[in-house]
């Protein structure tokens, strides 16, 4: 499973995006900037609670972390999950 935190406004969050399309790879996004209220901060708690520090995008690749835009670490990632 591949779930990706994201900002819609982020570049790199995007190009994670079309990374994971182009590998026809199923993957959830989530746009934190764009939920509201509880759910907003129930999509932050998570965040906290996996990455060391707030920046997106942030990829859950099965159990592994990856954040940023690393595209080398994020196909290596894949390749393992499939």
């Amino acid at each position: 499973m591949v779930k990706i935190y994201a900002l819609s406004t982020c570049p790199w969050c995007k190009k994670t995006k079309q990374l994971m399309e182009e590998q026809g790879v199923n993957y959830e996004a989530v746009d934190v900037d764009l939920l509201e209220g509880e759910e907003q901060k129930e999509a932050i708690e998570q965040v906290d609670k996996i990455a060391s520090k707030r920046s997106f995008p942030i990829i859950l690749v099965g159990e592994k972390v990856i954040q940023g835009y690393k595209e080398d670490e994020i196909r290596e990632a894949l390749k393992n999950e499939k």
